[in-house]
């Protein structure tokens, strides 16, 4: 890939994360509102969010690691992804429907709510620009820094975590959509060499399809961190 270079990881932020586990529930929901409150999952409550991450953590597929440089800092940060999200997202719901199900009433019976959940389960299929790979898709999904944190290059070491992880996990892609006026972010996959595909209408926003080619990424290495790392190459 042209103009894209190894990224230069700083083993003391590299070692400030870990795999996510059920206690940093309560945390990554603060985080997720905090920099996604106008997202459904957000609307659907505090509450809704710590069980949502709660039962994630259980499901095959899901990959995630929080940032917590120290035990009295707490978590500030974490990155989220799914090999393949409809799946990882459809399971678990019916495997946890009991809780996540009274956690996200009353807000989920409002009309505008209720509306966008019935609409969720057509992202996939929105998504699917051309241009990419058939089948299902790696994505990272949920990602959130504390604000203090930006420009100190965390948020890249977080997606060099998830992108080898995949790697190692023998995923050759990974999908990321973002908002198309979100310059900085368009900047920053760019640096990865992610290729932006097209653009779709989702939930009344313009977006973007981004794909990387984790093979031919300089950045990406096939090391996994994950204790859930699956070794056989995916189908």
């Amino acid at each position: 890939m042209t103009g894209v270079r190894p990224f230069p990881v700083e083993p003391d932020i590299l070692a400030g994360f870990r795999p996510m586990q059920a206690r940093d529930a309560p945390s990554v929901a603060d985080l997720h509102r905090a920099a996604m409150g106008e997202s459904l999952w957000a609307q659907l409550g505090v509450g809704f969010l710590q069980q949502l991450y709660r039962n994630l953590i259980d499901a095959e597929g899901f990959i995630a690691f929080v940032y917590q440089p120290s035990p009295k800092l707490g978590v500030q940060g974490f990155i989220a992804g799914a090999t393949d999200p409809d799946r990882v997202m459809s399971d678990t719901f019916r495997r946890a429907w009991f809780l996540l199900g009274p956690a996200a009433l009353p807000r989920a019976l409002k009309p505008h709510l209720f509306r966008r959940l019935l609409h969720t389960a057509r992202y996939s299929g929105a998504s699917s620009v051309a241009g990419l790979p058939p089948g299902p898709l790696p994505e990272s999904i949920f990602c959130s820094f504390i604000p203090e944190l930006r420009g100190k290059r965390i948020a890249g070491h977080a997606n060099k975590l998830l992108f080898d992880d995949l790697l190692a996990r023998g995923y050759r892609h990974v999908k990321i959509t973002t908002d198309a006026s979100n310059e900085g972010a368009a900047r920053q996959l760019r640096s990865w060499g992610f290729e932006a595909l097209g653009g779709f209408e989702f939930y009344g926003k313009d977006m973007t399809a981004w794909l990387l080619d984790l093979t031919q990424s300089p950045r990406v290495e096939p090391i996994g961190r994950h204790p859930m790392l699956e070794r056989t190459r995916p189908a």
